[in-house]
């Protein structure tokens, strides 16, 4: 089948190279290269760059809404287009430029966490069990009748981060299998249930700022949960220093003031929360310093029993 690949960050990757081997893609749209790095560096999207390396060509229009997109699209041969992580949302008329429309992998089981952070937001939440759905899109956000979908358990200390790179290969599998679905005439979509929809936006920096006072289970979900980005941060010592790996450790620290460190050893930081529970936080990163194990951080500023971490002011 001709297809048309859009997508734009590293999740999308194994979609691009899924499709690329097994269909004939027209062209590959991405989001335009954008500033990175100290110094501000023109820096391409990672499908773009993968979209180059297999030799496809490449158009990264501003907006979606110029008419760019859409005589791209019906110029292109191409029966529809792949969407993964694209980052705009679609007008109708990019939406009926191709004669199958646009189907879209998202990282979720629709209708929970539609939007643009669904894999963050489940871990946040403390969910279970997340997975990929292949939609066909329409004009809202991730609204459009689901083709299939997979489901996959979250593991308990599992960060976004890594669930993501999991979800990437199963959503490039899924892809493929709604494809021949498709093309054979068997795939069956099926309306979502609105009134059961969640929402799922995008973190921002604040969503980073960790509230000792919410209970042990939610405060290391948030620490998993927004790593890598934002990246958990609170304030010890009168510094601002990020968190990694943390877990409710099933111990309570009950007479202590949430945010107290009740206990430092080699498995790390031990702090109270809002609940009575405690919490574990393995790592921890200084400003301009490397990542620690969180008893080499306390070890070598001082930190002991009675410290206070508490939530910063984010911009």
């Amino acid at each position: 089948m001709r297809v048309v690949f859009m997508g734009s960050p590293e999740f999308a990757v194994p979609c691009l190279r899924a499709l690329a081997s097994k269909h004939d893609v027209a062209f590959v749209v991405s989001q335009p290269d954008k500033p990175a790095g100290r110094g501000g560096q023109l820096t391409p999207p990672p499908v773009k760059a993968t979209a180059v390396d297999l030799g496809l060509p490449v158009i990264q229009p501003k907006s979606a809404r110029t008419g760019e997109l859409e005589t791209a699209l019906r110029e292109s041969g191409a029966e529809l287009a792949a969407v993964v992580a694209y980052g705009k949302i679609l007008p109708r008329a990019v939406l009926d430029a191709l004669p199958r429309g646009c189907i879209n992998v998202h990282a979720s089981i629709l209708p929970r966490y539609r939007g643009a952070a669904p894999v963050q937001w489940a871990v946040i939440d403390g969910e279970h069990e997340t997975g990929v759905a292949i939609m066909q899109l329409d004009e809202g956000m991730d609204t459009g009748p689901v083709l299939l979908e997979k489901r996959v358990a979250i593991d308990p200390d599992e960060t976004s981060g890594e669930l993501l790179a999991r979800l990437a290969p199963i959503g490039a599998a899924a892809l493929l299998e709604a494809l021949e679905l498709i093309a054979t005439g068997r795939a069956t979509p099926i309306a979502q249930d609105h009134a059961a929809s969640t929402h799922a936006p995008m973190l921002t920096k604040a969503d980073g700022a960790i509230d000792f006072t919410q209970p042990a289970q939610k405060v290391a979900a948030r620490i998993r949960g927004v790593d890598p980005w934002p990246g958990a941060q609170a304030l010890l010592r009168g510094q601002v220093v990020k968190l990694f790996r943390a877990r409710a450790s099933g111990t309570s620290g009950a007479t202590s003031a949430a945010g107290t460190v009740v206990a430092v050893d080699a498995s790390g930081l031990h702090v109270a929360c809002g609940d009575g529970g405690v919490i574990v936080i393995r790592e921890v990163q200084a400003p301009g310093r490397k990542r620690l194990t969180a008893a080499q951080f306390a070890a070598g500023r001082g930190v002991a029993i009675g410290d206070v971490v508490s939530k910063p002011e984010l911009a």
